[in-house]
């Protein structure tokens, strides 16, 4: 039973720790009134190969991002890369 109840408790730390940009992401696509297939065809035109749901688990930040990602997702949102690690007042509050 304790080795369960650790697994279970660091999934659940982990999730925190997929990703810092995810909310940022989000808060980015929010302001330009952007749907998620939306953002997911801007990043297919820059070369960022992902599907809607993909970009959902971005946001809720339950899936890592490659620095490489990080750079498309800047270029698909015409920010630059350090906007993605700003922090705002909504992107803060959580999913």
């Amino acid at each position: 039973m304790p080795l369960l109840f650790a697994k279970i408790k660091l999934r659940l730390r982990s999730k925190w720790f997929m990703n810092i940009i995810g909310p940022q992401v989000k808060w980015l696509r929010e302001q330009r009134d952007m749907t998620q297939n939306e953002l997911v065809a801007h990043c297919n035109l820059v070369g960022l190969s992902i599907s809607r749901s993909t970009l959902a688990k971005i946001e809720s930040k339950v899936r890592r991002v490659t620095d490489s990602e990080v750079a498309l997702l800047a270029k698909a949102l015409k920010v630059d890369m350090s906007e993605l690690y700003e922090n705002h007042n909504d992107a803060s509050k959580p999913n």
